[in-house]
């Protein structure tokens, strides 16, 4: 099986330490490895380096090779410009038809998860496998137990166990939910019948063109065969850079997931300690011991303060003093001091920096 994890995303929500040319994916937020050396380093030893793919933007292939070194160059999936998920996944989708069609394939959406039980999500990525081999034509799309009833996160719907796969249960898939209002959320933490989706699927690159070519926009599916045509020839990489910038941005949820016949997935949903580290207040909960708990990074001193993330990225000591469900975040150019409720408004302000004389801290 090949595993394919995308790395092409921004992250605003992380700024001021996310920025546009150096990526959340990049940055050493939890310990000592980058996002990206984490994502990858949860699939070993299961996996080798040859199944290893990293899908990424051309403005960060120089980072994945230094970050990677292991990793096959053969292996990077380069998008000449960002086109959104949807042809993300079309464009490996395209290439793996071409190569392998009938290999499964992972798909990890978020080079910047935290996924603490490692060896349970590598057994579920194999049970995926193995569903797959059996019949080609399914996804199996993994979900993580909820633990609270988190608004920000998109939610899948799933009915009775239909099989068991090495000890974990395998569901079939209803629909998926988006972010909902805080007491459907309450109720569908509770219910047994919902998981917090992840972005992470199985399928066969066979079966994931099918879908292509019966429910994505004509025009979109035009461009990735002509691409697919010309992967692995001479004049692979002047097709790729012409064509892929003029395909129309859409998310693959609604290119094609949204129109599939749920019969043709399942949902194994498990608590793998999964947390999506895509702003600072989701950093906090992945990182607290309990909620009043304070998260701090690098030189920092903290006193009677609760709830509160202090994150210091330079050598000059940051002091928190009577801080209360408060995000504080120092880098060498930039402090970001906000409570935790307002990180949402962290996209806009970047967004409105472009044309501005701080553009250049975006």
């Amino acid at each position: 099986m090949k595993v394919v994890i995308f790395a092409g995303g921004v992250g605003t929500r992380l700024w001021p330490l996310s920025r546009k040319n150096t990526p959340k994916q990049f940055e050493k937020i939890i310990g000592n490895k980058t996002m990206l050396q984490l994502a990858v380093s949860k699939l070993f030893p299961m996996f080798s380096w040859k199944d290893v793919y990293i899908a990424t933007g051309v403005n960060y292939v120089d980072q994945v090779k230094a970050q990677l070194p292991q990793l096959p160059l053969e292996n990077l999936i380069v998008e000449p410009k960002a086109r959104d998920v949807g042809p993300a996944v079309g464009l490996m989708t395209a290439i793996f038809e071409k190569t392998a069609p009938n290999e499964p394939v992972a798909l990890l959406w978020g080079s910047d998860h935290l996924v603490r039980e490692e060896k349970l999500f590598q057994k579920v990525l194999k049970a995926g496998e193995k569903i797959v081999n059996k019949d080609n034509k399914k996804i199996v799309f993994v979900g993580q137990n909820p633990r609270f009833p988190n608004q920000n996160l998109g939610y899948i719907e799933f009915g009775k166990e239909v099989q068991t796969v090495d000890g974990l249960p395998a569901h079939e898939f209803k629909s998926f939910k988006y972010r909902p209002h805080l007491s459907t959320a309450e109720k569908w933490v509770n219910d047994g019948h919902h998981s917090w989706n992840l972005g992470y699927f199985i399928s066969t690159p066979k079966f994931l063109w099918q879908l292509f070519q019966k429910f994505a926009p004509k025009e979109l599916n035009e461009k990735l065969e002509t691409i697919k045509d010309a992967y692995g020839t001479s004049s692979y990489e002047k097709v790729l850079n012409k064509i892929y910038p003029e395909i129309e941005k859409i998310t693959f949820d609604n290119a094609v997931l949204e129109k599939m016949d749920p019969s043709a997935g399942f949902v194994i949903s498990v608590d793998l300690g999964w947390s999506d580290i895509g702003a600072w207040e989701a950093l906090k909960e992945a990182l607290e011991e309990k909620q009043t708990a304070n998260v701090t990074k690098g030189d920092v001193a903290v006193e009677d303060s609760e709830d509160s993330l202090v994150y210091n990225f330079t050598n000059q000591l940051v002091v928190a003093i009577d801080l209360k469900e408060m995000i504080v975040v120092n880098t060498k150019d930039v402090v970001l001091v906000c409570p935790k409720d307002s990180v949402p408004k962290i996209k806009k302000f970047v967004q409105q920096l472009e044309g501005t004389e701080h553009e250049h801290l975006a």
